[in-house]
């Protein structure tokens, strides 16, 4: 789950960009997704990687496995 580092809720994320890219024309090969936190205006990106198998995470958003603090 992609949350805001500064808010621990993923409630107010809004994607404001995304993009989705195509090696072959049926295969996904990465997603990148920009978000913004509606409640404290911060900003960070998601990028998935399936050659690598990998996802990364930038700014002031968090990647976790866990429940949000705050739902």
């Amino acid at each position: 789950m992609i949350t805001c580092s500064n808010c621990e809720t993923p409630q107010f994320l809004q994607i404001t960009q995304s993009r989705v890219y195509f090696e072959d024309g049926e295969m996904i090969n990465e997603i990148s997704e920009s978000y913004e936190c509606t409640l404290c205006g911060s900003t960070g990106q998601y990028v998935y990687d399936e050659d690598h198998d990998e996802e990364r995470v930038s700014g002031d958003v968090e990647l976790t496995t866990e429940r949000p603090k705050y739902a």
